[in-house]
């Protein structure tokens, strides 16, 4: 039986691209929707990374209302939102090293599947991940623990042969869940008290720093024959659209 290839689950807001404008505009639309006046953009940075349903319950306190301004939410995020977006300076050189490694990898994000793909799309970084793998419609998935579980075993990876990098908390609670150790990134809207309490092996400062780190860990790899799988015309292998941000 063929071993299982050494893997990275890459976060996606915070850790490939820097989603702070669309995701605060959102929210702001959402909150004005529901008849609130909306906090300064900053006020709203905390909120970036958890899952959706659980910041508007947090700010209004109703699962109804939570409901409501999610929908409102996505009306905005998904038509313009999503494009308020930027790649983290870096990040593509050190996909490339990482790919010229042999790495098997994958994107695992709370945000909703159907709007990573795009994202993912938009900013040209198909080509380096085998598939992206998000949040359902009715919320499923949106728990890191709960998305990391279901990657690993339609992915048929091996935990103690992945890494999982992010930028947030909830990477590393949800990676430590499964017993995959995660990389903490300085560079998306976490801290390096909030990565170090949360547990992480390693903290990276620099996109750079991420080959040495995986290394490290996993191993170098080179392979004569890339593992990554061909995919016609850039596109990525797409599960069935499956939310948080």
């Amino acid at each position: 039986m063929k071993e299982p290839p050494a893997s990275i689950l890459f976060d996606l807001d915070g850790t490939l691209t820097d989603p702070f404008t669309g995701i605060t505009r959102s929210l702001q639309h959402a909150l004005r929707a529901m008849g609130l006046e909306p906090p300064a953009p900053e006020e709203l940075r905390r909120y970036i990374g958890p899952p959706l349903q659980a910041t508007f319950l947090d700010i209004l306190g109703d699962d109804g209302q939570a409901a409501d301004a999610l929908g409102h939410y996505r009306q905005r995020y998904g038509e313009v939102g999503k494009f308020e977006n930027e790649l983290i300076p870096g990040v593509v050189d050190a996909l490339e090293a990482l790919s010229e490694e042999g790495y098997a990898m994958f994107v695992a994000t709370s945000k909703l599947e159907t709007y990573s793909l795009d994202i993912i799309d938009h900013f040209g970084l198909a080509r380096f991940f085998r598939t992206v793998h998000g949040s359902a419609l009715d919320g499923s998935r949106a728990d890191k623990g709960e998305l990391i579980r279901h990657i690993l075993d339609a992915e048929g990876l091996d935990a103690t042969r992945t890494v999982m990098i992010g930028d947030r908390l909830h990477d590393a609670h949800g990676a430590a869940k499964n017993d995959v150790p995660a990389i903490g990134v300085l560079w998306g809207f976490g801290d390096r008290s909030e990565l170090e309490g949360a547990g992480v092996a390693h903290i990276a400062a620099s996109p750079a720093e991420l080959p040495d780190l995986v290394g490290s860990m996993l191993g170098r790899r080179r392979p004569s024959v890339p593992e990554r799988l061909p995919q016609p015309s850039g596109e990525i292998l797409r599960e069935l659209p499956g939310d948080a941000a």
